[in-house]
């Protein structure tokens, strides 16, 4: 028997929509789109990812020592960037202060991980809990932030894993002013382009060029291979010397 919707108590609705029955759509997070590159840098790790950009680039990938988990998490996607800069404060209003980081947030896609860069300073705030919960809304996979963050408990309780170089309770508001979006930046001493893969774990975080993605993983996947291999020898013949000189690794 069908029940014409006029017949359905208001309360049923109510309920049904506390429930999220029938409404999952709007409430269910955007899906992560495979990607073979990202699958496989997750299951490296970030110092063989590191050595490999080493050996394959010549140029570092690892971000400055002070870049700390404060929401510890490991973070493998690809970079969307934002840069704010010191600005007079007319410039740098509730809206201009975050503007570009807003948008780079609200247009991310499911994975991708949010650089922001506030120039300058670790004296500044570039993340807080309202960005965070719409990075987590839209599925990113962390925020990596040359420069402060904020509302720690709040993000914790998101469980969005978060990179930054400081713990600051400021604002960025009437002190910087977001200038662009998606573009190069240099974050904790390294070039970041939207596109390259950020790996982040407790040893820190790496930037993996996007165009040399396939050889560094590959060669990562080698130094991992190489050191469980090295590990049972260690133990067999107790000597760290002799592991280095048959497997050439340390």
């Amino acid at each position: 028997m069908k029940i014409h919707p006029r017949l359905i108590p208001v309360g049923i609705v109510v309920v049904a929509v506390a429930l999220g029955v029938g409404f999952q759509q709007a409430s269910r997070r955007p899906a992560v789109v495979a990607d073979p590159l990202i699958e496989g840098f997750r299951k490296s790790t970030v110092a063989s990812v590191s050595d490999a950009v080493d050996q394959v680039v010549g140029v570092r990938g690892f971000m400055s020592h002070d870049m700390a988990p404060r929401i510890p998490g490991k973070i493998v996607g690809r970079a969307t960037t934002a840069i704010l800069k010191p600005a007079p404060p007319e410039a740098a209003t509730p809206t201009l202060s975050a503007k570009h980081s807003v948008a780079m947030i609200d247009e991310a896609k499911p994975g991708d991980v949010g650089v922001i860069v506030v120039e300058g300073s670790l004296d500044v705030a570039g993340l807080g809990g309202l960005m965070a919960t719409a990075a987590k809304s839209r599925n990113m996979a962390g925020v990596i932030l040359d420069g402060g963050v904020r509302d720690l408990a709040e993000i914790r309780a998101l469980g969005l894993p978060v990179y930054s170089r400081s713990v600051v309770p400021s604002s960025s508001v009437g002190r910087w002013a977001s200038v662009a979006k998606d573009i190069e930046v240099q974050c904790a001493g390294v070039r970041v382009r939207p596109g390259d893969i950020i790996v982040a774990g407790e040893d820190g975080v790496v930037v993996v060029p996007q165009e040399r993605a396939q050889e560094v993983l590959k060669r990562a996947q080698e130094i991992d291979e190489r050191e469980t291999k090295m590990v049972p020898f260690i133990k067999q013949y107790r000597s760290l010397t002799k592991a280095i000189e048959v497997f050439n690794r340390i």
